[in-house]
């Protein structure tokens, strides 16, 4: 029965991997220097996934639980990853039509230019950094189901979220798209396309989800802190290849882009312990890695476009909103959203968004708004954005997860969640302690 399938899906995979790079000898000549800062920027935000995602989420379970989120941080980047290539790229990247997504054109990433247009790069390496984009962003929903969620559901949910959330508002913005193109919407690398998306699809999963067994009665607390800030490092050094490759060339642009993301990142990790110093009597690691997370998140839809003092208030901001958002989501509202997607990622994103449009003013130390785009314009328009990616986000995310659980039930059991999911999902333990 496999050799049926497999025969002709192999075949047509070896039919079109002939056509995917051709060249034309007369098409633009790519630069060296910016298409090897694409490829080491592509590989900085592989190692935000793997490991530095992993380590940062499997840290902050339990014990019984870290195996499980690894798993699930790898497999999902793996799905999203082949999504990508089959039909995400083209979704969100093709030839452009209504505005709405991307042409069929380069489906299995067949039929790409020698340059991508506009750009001093193959378009095979563009498309190679987007994929490392499309990858990360399902992996980080993890987070919000993280001790329950059935491992086949998490696969065949985090797939079509691929296709159907994720490629589509990516053309919106990046792509040419409606929100591009009539309501000059910027995001840098990804406050919207990836914060915005991942943090309110986890925020409605961990609604469908419902609550871990005990919480918020029982303390989970994190089992390997230290993992949890090793993670944490790796994710900021892997965001310089996040930002910093966002700019598309090896320039002023990235370098721009690279310091706004280290200040951010470290006057929110700063201000971040300052809060706790006075709230909980001590200042964390987990707080510290949570705060530089929030930063990083807050300035991703900014890098390229503000200046470093802009980022420092860009850091304090996300460290003040970020931490009071997880006060209300847990202790107020009693949301298990487990480790923080939606309050860090999501609000950390869509602040920043926010933002942009007010320190995008060249008196400010930003590049200056568009032709024709003023302050209250901009603003505007990054509102109408994140409203209608927040809605679009939440609306197909749970359709997809409740059409999936029809097949594959959401939630493990009672028992399975009691004893771990290391060895009920995947008969394995993380740490064998005999």
């Amino acid at each position: 029965m496999f050799r049926r399938f497999a025969l002709p899906i192999v075949a047509t995979a070896a039919l079109y991997s002939t056509a995917t790079f051709a060249q034309d000898p007369y098409a633009a000549v790519s630069d060296s220097g910016d298409t090897a800062w694409i490829l080491v920027s592509s590989a900085l935000v592989l190692l935000m996934t793997l490991p530095g995602l992993a380590l940062f989420y499997g840290g902050l379970v339990r014990a019984k639980n870290f195996l499980s989120v690894s798993m699930q941080c790898g497999a999902v980047a793996a799905v999203a990853s082949l999504v990508w290539i089959l039909i995400g790229y083209t979704l969100a990247f093709g030839p452009i039509g209504g505005g709405w997504i991307g042409g069929g054109s380069a489906w299995m990433l067949n039929n790409l230019g020698n340059v991508r247009e506009g750009l001093t790069i193959p378009e095979s390496t563009f498309a190679l950094f987007q994929l490392t984009f499309a990858a990360i962003t399902p992996a980080l929903m993890v987070g919000a189901w993280v001790d329950r969620a059935r491992f086949g559901w998490v696969i065949g949910f985090c797939a079509l979220w691929s296709a159907l959330v994720y490629a589509p508002v990516a053309h919106w913005i990046w792509g040419g798209g409606w929100l591009a193109n009539a309501f000059g919407v910027l995001d840098f690398a990804g406050g919207i396309v990836v914060h915005t998306t991942a943090g309110v699809s986890a925020l409605i999963i961990a609604l469908l989800l419902g609550r871990r067994k005990g919480f918020p009665r029982t303390l989970m607390l994190p089992h390997a802190p230290g993992l949890t800030m090793i993670g944490a490092m790796l994710l900021w050094v892997g965001w310089f290849g996040f930002n910093g490759g966002s700019a598309l060339t090896a320039t002023d642009d990235a370098s721009a882009a690279i310091l706004n993301t280290h200040t951010a990142a470290s006057a929110a990790a700063l201000f971040w312990v300052l809060v706790e110093r006075f709230t909980v009597g001590k200042p964390t690691s987990v707080g510290f890695a949570t705060g530089a997370i929030a930063g990083l998140a807050a300035v991703t839809p900014a890098a390229g476009f503000i200046s470093p003092g802009a980022a420092i208030l860009f850091g304090v901001a996300s460290a003040t909103v970020c931490y009071g958002a997880i006060q209300l989501v847990k202790q107020k509202l009693h949301i298990d959203d487990s480790l923080d997607v939606f309050a860090v990622h999501g609000v950390g994103g869509m602040l920043g968004s926010l933002l942009l449009g007010f320190f995008l003013s060249g008196s400010l130390g930003g590049t200056g708004y568009a032709d024709g785009m003023g302050m209250a314009s901009q603003f505007g328009g990054q509102a109408l954005a994140i409203l209608v990616v927040a809605l679009w986000s939440a609306v197909i995310t749970a359709i997809i997860a409740l059409g999936v659980s029809l097949f594959i039930p959401m939630r493990v059991g009672e028992d399975e969640e009691r004893d771990g999911l290391d060895i009920a999902s995947h008969g394995e333990r993380a740490w064998e302690m005999d």
